[in-house]
Formats: structure tokens, sequence, C-alpha cells
């Protein structure tokens, strides 16, 4: 019974349900980003190359036989793994680099000073009636 307590105690620390949160958000902003290079920068994108598609390269090694599917070599999907790699590469980047550029804007902005205490009023009150 000592090791289910051990495990217990283990999984309710804080880093270890952190690191739940963490990777289940990750996992959905993992889709969100698929979706973003594969429905909204791809398509704009294959209009620009001119529709290439690179899934489709492949060498054939051995060609098909009556019973036996043909030996590839489908080195088109590296070449689109590797591509999609770099849109999602970048396109984290430039959001990364506008969230570091919104925090410089937020703290270049000049502090406001809170308002004086009560004892600084009546301080510099005192202050004044001195100097008269």
């Amino acid at each position: 019974m000592k090791l289910v307590d051990e495990f217990k105690a283990f999984a309710m620390k804080g880093n270890v349900v952190d690191l739940a949160v963490g990777i289940i958000i990750g996992v959905a902003f993992g889709k969100i980003v698929s979706s973003m290079v594969s429905d909204i920068i791809m398509p704009p994108l294959g209009l620009l190359i001119g529709g290439v598609n690179f899934t489709e390269l492949k060498v054939v090694m051995k060609a098909a036989a009556e019973t036996h599917p043909a030996v590839t070599w489908n080195y088109g999907n590296f070449l689109q793994a590797c591509f999609d790699f770099l849109v999602v590469g970048f396109s984290v980047f430039l959001v990364i680099k506008a969230i570091v550029i919104a925090r410089r804007k937020e703290e270049a902005a000049p502090a406001v000073p809170p308002p004086p205490t009560k004892e600084e009023i009546l301080l510099t009150e005192i202050r004044d009636l001195l100097k008269k």
C-alpha cells in the first residue's frame, strides 16, 4: 500500500499537474497549428508554387506484381513533412516575435506613480508650513 500512497503523493504535486495541463494544451494547440498550415497557409502557397504536391514524388524500386503492390521509396512524403515543419516553425517564430514586441511596448510604457499616502500628504503639509 505504501507504493500506491507514494505514487498518489507524486501525482498530486503541482509540477506534475502543471505538466499534464501543458501537454493537453500543447496537443490542442498542435491541432490548431496543423489546421492553420494545411487550411490557411498551404492553399495560397500552393497557388504561388504552381500546385506542386511533394507527397506524390517517389522512386519505384520494384514494380508491382500480380499479387504484390509496388515497392516504392516515397521521398516526397519526407520532403512534404520537412516543408510543413519549416512553415510551422516560421509561423510559430512570427507569433513569438509578435508577443515579444507586445511585451516590450508594455514594459516601455511609463509607469504611473502611485498616489501619495496619507502620511506623505501630511509630511508635505508640515514641510510647507515649516517653509513659511
